[in-house]
């Protein structure tokens, strides 16, 4: 029987970006994101816009949100991302209009190949639709598309697509009812 050999590991052919403009963004990602002295959502902005984040208008960007490479990352007007948000964004994340993002949620584009030994990386784009609502201390997994106004309630884990207006609750995430906004 095979064994997994992490020596064999290489994801080489990954090219995130130059070893500069990843390490300058690692170094203002700590002083600046991760601070949680500075409270200005729109410094941060600005700064992620610097990085080459495609970003929408009257976003509310909460302290001690990560993101792994804003030149990744795109999102869309009257957005919120909540405390401690991770955005482990080795792929493309795009992040609609009106959309909130809970304390604690994390977006992730990355994963192994358990059946190979040397574990090669595998990438998926995330898709979060407008409206949608993704809970605190939720996940959502690579190559997932959260469909327009659907929720992903606290602390579920979704890896397969949320239909639009739909509510998904557990890990994994199912289909639980349909959302019915009012007003």
């Amino acid at each position: 029987m095979k064994k997994t050999d992490l020596s064999k590991f290489s994801n080489k052919e990954y090219k995130p970006g130059s070893f500069l403009k990843r390490l300058l963004w690692l170094i203002t990602d700590y002083i600046l994101m991760q601070n949680l002295l500075f409270f200005s959502s729109s410094l941060r902005l600005r700064v992620l816009t610097l990085f080459g984040a495609k970003l929408g208008k009257n976003i509310n960007l909460k302290p001690g949100v990560q993101i792994k490479y804003p030149w990744f990352l795109e999102i869309g007007d009257n957005t919120w991302v909540g405390e401690n948000v991770w955005i482990d964004n080795l792929e493309k994340i795009q992040i609609g209009s009106s959309v909130c993002i809970s304390q604690g949620a994390y977006l992730l584009t990355g994963n192994h190949n358990y059946k190979k030994s040397c574990f090669d990386l595998i990438l998926g784009a995330i898709i979060i639709e407008d409206g949608v609502w993704i809970g605190a201390k939720s996940t959502v997994c690579p190559n997932v598309t959260c469909k327009s106004h659907s929720i992903l309630t606290v602390g579920s884990i979704a890896t397969k697509t949320l239909e639009a207006y739909s509510i998904y609750q557990g890990n994994p995430a199912v289909f639980i009812r349909q959302r019915d906004l009012i007003g």
